[in-house]
């Protein structure tokens, strides 16, 4: 099994630098190195083992391995099939079918994009378990990202707090809405009697999220929503705070008459890569039986 490695050439601007601040302003925390020294890593220059108080010189090699990540036992490696879209050493991005989980749940222990991603590191040869970045409702299709190792999820973690990960989404909503666009900003608690469903209450956590009215039917209006933030079952709540519940979505008001799921799909994905240092984007059309929803 390939250990997750992370190299560098020293040039002039980092001569004479200690080890460890190299390594700090590439990200590796403390705690990591800590890791790295305890758990199996190593930090080699030019091939041989060195302390962290090594001080650099131009033209060195720097090599880090990080340690083995143990992979969850009560989670199955299947082999499923996977829409991925981009790779790279450090993450993925996935489309995700609608009926199909992000993570295993009690209702679904099976079948998940997780049990699918252990099938196809073991097959890889990489010795990684599952780090879901923007995670997804099983009924909700769409981009999501995720990162391949442990250091890039606490990098892609910190990016998502700076809200350098965007995501847009696309629903189909009950109803023709008046506005062109607007904001939403309705705080969301969990409905007292549920452990799954969600209310607009004013105790609740901080939710926003702006749509913008893409095209309306007599009786149905596509929109496009972008959430600065990122409460359970948001846009869902919120559509259904305003009077127009997502199509499909029966647990807030809506109807299954014409699809058989909540109308919601991630449709855009924008993020800053920390390691490649550059934004990347990816976008994907309305599944099927949403675009019937729009014909």
């Amino acid at each position: 099994m390939k250990p997750f490695q992370l190299s560098w050439k020293i040039k002039a601007a980092d001569e004479e630098k200690v080890l460890r601040e190299f390594l700090r302003e590439q990200q590796i925390s403390k705690a990591a190195l800590t890791d790295i020294k305890f758990n199996g890593g190593s930090i080699e220059v030019n091939g041989k083992e060195e302390n962290v108080r090594y001080v650099l010189t131009r033209g060195d090699e720097v090599m880090v391995t990080f340690p083995e990540e143990a992979q969850s036992e009560s989670m199955m490696k299947e082999d499923i099939p996977l829409d991925i879209v981009y790779e790279d050493e450090h993450c993925l991005v996935i489309q995700k079918p609608p009926y199909q989980s992000t993570i295993p749940s009690r209702e679904h222990p099976t079948g998940s994009i997780a049990n699918g991603l252990l099938h196809y590191y073991e097959q890889k040869g990489y010795k990684l378990t599952v780090h879901i970045v923007t995670r997804l409702d099983r009924d909700t299709s769409g981009l999501l990202l995720v990162a391949k190792h442990r250091f890039s999820h606490s990098l892609f973690s910190k990016e998502q707090q700076k809200k350098a990960v965007k995501r847009k989404y696309m629903a189909v909503v009950h109803g023709v809405m008046k506005e062109d666009q607007g904001t939403i900003n309705a705080p969301i608690s969990r409905k007292e009697d549920s452990i799954i469903e969600r209310v607009v209450h004013p105790e609740g956590q901080t939710a926003v999220t702006h749509f913008n009215v893409l095209k309306r039917f007599s009786d149905r209006t596509l929109v496009e929503l972008t959430l600065e933030t990122g409460r359970t079952h948001q846009i869902r709540v919120h559509m259904a705070h305003l009077g127009h519940p997502l199509c499909g979505d029966t647990l807030y008001g809506g109807q299954r008459d014409q699809i058989d799921r909540q109308a919601l799909h991630s449709y855009s994905l924008t993020f800053y890569h920390p390691m490649l240092h550059e934004t990347l984007s990816f976008t994907s059309e309305l599944p099927g039986d949403m675009k019937k929803l729009c014909e």
